[in-house]
């Protein structure tokens, strides 16, 4: 088979509109009764060691029937399973998944599922906001870690997404702090070996959105009667784990600082700001970014509608694809055979009232060729 060029890419999944293998026909009934597809959005997309392909959905409208899925082709259509069960995904039981929007498999095969805890906006419940470890290679459950209120407001919150570092075992946490004025941006870090969690960067101008900042894709505003307002988002950690970086959505500007100051817990709040590195504007916003074994940073377009990459050595960045069909651009995986997947779902149409239902690539699934031995960062040692 011949070997495709650097930057070439293809559509793997397509959607006009998410569709699940329900347990029974009652409950498919009430979801197509109520239109409640209208509200689910295709979030983290994800690939195991196996093979297999997971999605996000999360709960931010009424009716979604399982916030995390297995992907399985019926008949030549993705469809959606809930995964790890129907039981684990229930609505109300804070032991369950709740709302999952950004997530990560780790190089040990086990997901780490970050639960936003908000059911349609609404605050969360006590123990519903959490990171849970589940071992997708004996489908068990690892650990469950509450994140409580004072380290994310269950009104405020809006857990976005996580990377993991299990060679020194810590994981990062962009928070968005959505639904409060100001908002309440900010990074958490989770201590796998003391079991302890630390918010860093509360309100800090590099976890804020711009004030005024108005953005638009392919013409359209975000939103149409207000600028939307959206904190740390985009997370990434790089290769030796020695740096993290981020970016809040309603915003240009790339962050980093360096991981020894985060994993040290006795280091004070005025510490970790004054390691804050600015690394300018990267001519758009972006949504999530990620990492690859060889030093680099990617990072979503929502303006630009592709992906982008920043190169830490040289401080640059560059567009590595774009396509007018990426409107806006979210999550980003890697499928450790030197492609890049990520997803474009249209989110400002969806939950603006102006998507086109019949159109069949409303949701899509790309993969592109990075070259030959690109994995993620976390197949580095």
């Amino acid at each position: 088979m011949q070997t495709p060029a650097v930057g070439s890419y293809e559509i793997l999944f397509h959607w006009s509109r998410l569709e699940w293998l329900f347990p029974d026909d009652a409950a498919q009934e009430v979801f197509l009764k109520n239109e409640y597809w209208k509200g689910a959005m295709p979030a983290g997309f994800k690939v195991d060691r196996n093979g297999n392909y997971y999605l996000s959905v999360p709960r931010w409208s009424p009716g979604i029937p399982a916030t995390v899925n297995r992907i399985q082709v019926v008949d030549g259509k993705p469809m959606l399973n809930a995964y790890p069960s129907w039981e684990m995904n229930e609505i109300g039981r804070p032991d369950a998944l709740q709302s999952v929007l950004g997530w990560e498999i780790d190089e040990l095969n086990r997901a780490w599922f970050l639960d936003q805890g908000h059911i349609e906006g609404q605050p969360c419940l006590d123990g519903a906001q959490k990171i849970v470890c589940w071992d997708l290679t004996t489908n068990t459950l690892v650990e469950s870690i509450p994140i409580p209120h004072h380290i994310a407001s269950y009104q405020a919150s809006f857990l976005n997404d996580l990377v993991v570092d299990n060679a020194n075992g810590f994981v990062y946490i962009a928070d968005s702090g959505i639904f409060t004025d100001p908002l309440e941006g900010g990074l958490i870090i989770y201590n796998m070996r003391s079991k302890e969690l630390r918010r860093v960067l509360h309100q800090h101008v590099s976890t804020q959105d711009v004030p005024g900042y108005w953005f638009e894709i392919a013409g359209k505003k975000i939103w149409k009667d207000r600028p939307m307002r959206t904190g740390a988002d985009g997370i990434a950690l790089s290769a030796d784990r020695e740096m993290l970086y981020w970016c809040a959505l309603t915003a240009r500007h790339l962050y980093a600082v360096n991981t020894s100051v985060l994993r040290d817990f006795s280091s004070p709040e005025s510490a970790v700001e004054a390691a804050v590195i600015d690394l300018g504007d990267k001519g758009t916003n972006t949504d999530g970014m990620g990492a690859d074994d060889k030093g680099l940073i990617y990072y979503t377009m929502l303006e630009g509608k592709g992906i982008g990459i920043h190169d830490p050595a040289t401080r640059t960045n560059r567009i590595f694809i774009t396509d007018d069909r990426m409107i806006w651009v979210d999550g980003m995986t890697f499928d450790n055979q030197g492609s890049l997947i990520f997803n474009s779902n249209r989110l400002h149409e969806l939950f603006g009232g102006d998507l086109d239902w019949e159109h069949p690539h409303n949701f899509v699934v790309w993969k592109a060729y990075l070259g030959d031995g690109v994995r993620s960062y976390l197949a580095a040692r």
